[in-house]
């Protein structure tokens, strides 16, 4: 088997192909949202090389999988190209992420305050890969404005942002770190 070529010179002028073959900007709104979701995975990479929760982290495998067939889907040109089963999501997926969610938050004190991002390095980018989900689902919105995307990406990408943040939570408490709580008469 010979070895791919990376480099193919098509993007030099600012142009890329949608799944189907169709040339965009790559400013194009689709590439921004599939952009932002890769950069979600890539975080979550670096999460689970810092995480110790087996549980956690093979939840996270399935996550960044997931969000792999997200890209997928946005990164095709429906109008054009047939979407394949394995860019669909569906709704065991989200139930997935809901079960982890209520699991996760059952071994975490309640919440009386509002949280900042912090305490230990696991918490800190759980936050950091929050923050980046919701961008990403805020570009995938913006998408929906022009393109059809099916509802349950919505769905999945709200949920993991849930997700997230209670995972920051129960990385700070299984680790013994503090959680860091916003103090409104801070001076």
């Amino acid at each position: 088997m010979s070895k791919s070529i990376i480099y193919t010179r098509t993007g030099d002028k600012g142009k890329t192909s949608l799944v189907g073959g169709t040339r965009v900007s790559k400013t194009d709104l689709r590439l921004e949202a599939y952009g932002t979701v890769d950069e979600l995975s890539s975080h979550l990479g670096l999460l689970i090389s810092k995480m110790s929760q087996s549980a956690e982290k093979n939840l996270l495998y399935f996550v960044q999988n997931k969000l792999f067939s997200v890209g997928s889907y946005l990164a095709t040109d429906s109008s054009h190209t047939v979407i394949q089963e394995a860019s669909l999501l569906s709704s065991q997926d989200i139930e997935r992420l809901e079960l982890a969610i209520d699991r996760v938050d059952s071994q975490i004190p309640p919440l009386n305050n509002f949280v900042l991002p912090g305490g230990g390095e696991p918490a800190a980018i759980a936050h950091i890969c929050r923050t980046v989900c919701r961008r990403a689902e805020r570009r995938i919105y913006a998408v929906a404005e022009q393109y059809k995307v099916d509802p349950n990406i919505f769905a999945f990408i709200n949920r993991l942002s849930d997700y997230l943040f209670v995972l920051a939570r129960f990385c700070n408490v299984g680790n013994g770190e503090k959680e860091i709580f916003w103090d409104k008469d801070c001076r």
